[in-house]
């Protein structure tokens, strides 16, 4: 592939677009706030200073490079070589850390002291008040009521690290109505605060922004891979998507590699046709939703339709225009899993691989099956998380 189509699918252009989706559609009161985060984050994440205490800090902090594990039981099952990126090793328990580590660094940079994130799984509010811990910051994470019942343990986890846990009690009473907390959190508070949106997802300079955090992730697999195969590439690299984060770091450094299979697994729910889902790409048009273009599922006069998942990071309306434009170019391919999917894909590895994934990370596991692998195939799957905060799901199901 010729490195111009990188840009088109790693880089916006000046304007935030991915091909035709992006943007930074937001109200007055946020402009400021927007313009100086786009005119100084890649200066800040640029310097000598920010890159020694960022790789310092995902290094001893977050306990980086994660480990790229040959699935061998699962391997076997399939008849191919499937590898597991271990994000869920990570300090906190998922990839989300990579990100609140690189944001909270440039919200110092720029003289910011009170940090505010919206969660829907609970790994990303975990991992802003860890870092804001760490750093001495305010945090306040806005969560919807729906979530906090069903992320208990992640609940308690931002509460002990000394963060304010408000519920969103408006709407689906999850992730979208959490994001619109957050950002009402923000026009009134425009001065000392700095949200940390969690996913590649919101206004430029976000999506852009929350991908190069995330894209140590695929930068670790090429060296791994190549350590333990002879190649930096694979023929397949698989990840969930609701916004998107942890695939655009999976996905970031192959995707000018064109023999490289991207997958993007979204969350069927219990059945696309159902009205109980959150796939994206086969229920969605082309819509706004904080503060970005991108694909949306609404209805015909343009209200957000409330989605469904098992899993309460993959229960978003929406997907990163990044991810729109890899669906609308037809560089990844997208795959819709159910909950009932997702929960057998979940107890599979469990019991072939000694590892309880995340519910979200069990939908790109259950890909797998709905996929054609040759025998010499290198297929890596990304596990964006550990099941821990999903007990309470999985134990229904015993």
């Amino acid at each position: 592939m010729k490195k111009n189509s990188l840009q088109i699918f790693s880089e916006p252009n000046s304007h935030g677009y991915y091909g035709e989706f992006g943007g930074a559609f937001i109200p007055e009161m946020l402009y400021d706030n927007i313009e100086n985060l786009r005119q100084n984050y890649l200066k800040i994440s640029s310097t000598k200073k920010f890159k020694q205490e960022f790789d310092l800090l995902l290094k001893d902090f977050a306990g980086r490079p994660t480990a790229l594990y040959f699935a061998e039981n699962l391997s076997k099952q399939y008849n191919t070589n499937i590898y597991l990126k271990r994000e869920d090793l990570c300090h906190t328990g998922a990839h989300k850390v990579n990100n609140t580590i690189g944001q909270v660094l440039v919200a110092l940079a720029l003289g910011k002291k009170r940090i505010i994130a919206e969660t829907g799984a609970g790994q990303h509010g975990v991992a802003t008040a860890t870092v804001c811990a760490l750093k001495g910051l305010e945090c306040v994470v806005y969560m919807g009521e729906k979530d906090i019942e069903r992320q208990a343990p992640n609940v308690a986890r931002m509460k002990m690290l000394g963060a304010k846990v408000i519920p969103a009690t408006s709407g689906s009473k999850t992730l979208k109505d959490a994001t619109n907390e957050a950002i009402r959190d923000w026009i009134n508070n425009p001065i000392d605060t700095h949200y940390i949106i969690g996913s590649v997802v919101g206004p430029h300079p976000y999506p852009d922004m929350v991908a190069k955090f995330q894209s140590v992730i695929s930068k670790e697999i090429k060296v791994q891979l190549f350590k333990k195969t002879g190649s930096q590439l694979p023929t397949h690299v698989i990840a969930c998507v609701g916004g998107g984060s942890n695939a655009a770091g999976a996905f970031y450094h192959f995707l000018e590699e064109k023999k490289v299979k991207l997958i993007a697994v979204e969350a069927a729910g219990c059945g696309v046709n159902t009205g109980f889902s959150a796939a994206t790409t086969l229920l969605g048009t082309t819509g706004i939703l904080h503060g970005s273009k991108s694909l949306l599922m609404q209805t015909k006069d343009g209200q957000v339709v409330e989605p469904h998942s098992i899993s309460a990071g993959l229960d978003y309306p929406g997907i990163g225009p990044m991810h729109a434009n890899l669906f609308k170019t037809k560089r990844a391919s997208f795959i819709a899993i159910t909950d009932k999917e997702a929960l057998n894909a979940a107890f599979n590895l469990s019991k072939s691989e000694g590892i309880i994934p995340a519910l979200e990370s069990a939908h790109a596991l259950a890909a797998l099956s709905k996929l054609n692998f040759k025998k010499n195939d290198i297929v890596v799957v990304n596990l964006s998380g550990r099941g821990d905060k999903d007990l309470n799901t999985y134990m229904k199901y015993l």
